[in-house]
């Protein structure tokens, strides 16, 4: 079970700030901005570059969620940036795709 998978299930404690039957999104514990939330599949796939035209419906759904959680967590107006992070030269650091949602201060570019 990937860590991922043990916060949906309630194994270990998260701040969840939105949940259905496709995805769940809860609070970084290692916050890089002021608002920063992961927002997650519930099906597990490894990262972006394993996906297939399978995912397709999921890895919409998972986008339009965050903007939804994003404007819920009132960084909307001002921006935020979605992160996909793909195998580890680019941080990846779970093998559960997720998308980090950051905002609530102005960001940098490039980001690292």
């Amino acid at each position: 079970m990937t860590l991922f998978e043990k916060i949906a299930a309630r194994q270990i404690p998260s701040t969840i700030v939105y949940e259905d039957e496709l995805v769940i999104a809860f609070k970084d514990n290692s916050p890089g901005a002021p608002v920063h939330f992961l927002m997650v599949p519930k099906k597990v796939i490894a990262r972006i570059g394993d996906a297939s035209a399978d995912d397709q419906a999921l890895l919409g759904h998972l986008l339009l969620k965050a903007r939804e959680v994003a404007e819920k967590e009132g960084i909307a107006k001002t921006g935020y940036r979605l992160v996909i992070n793909n195998g580890p030269d680019a941080g990846e650091s779970v093998p559960h795709l997720h998308c980090h949602i950051l905002g609530g201060r102005k960001l940098a570019w490039p980001p690292g």
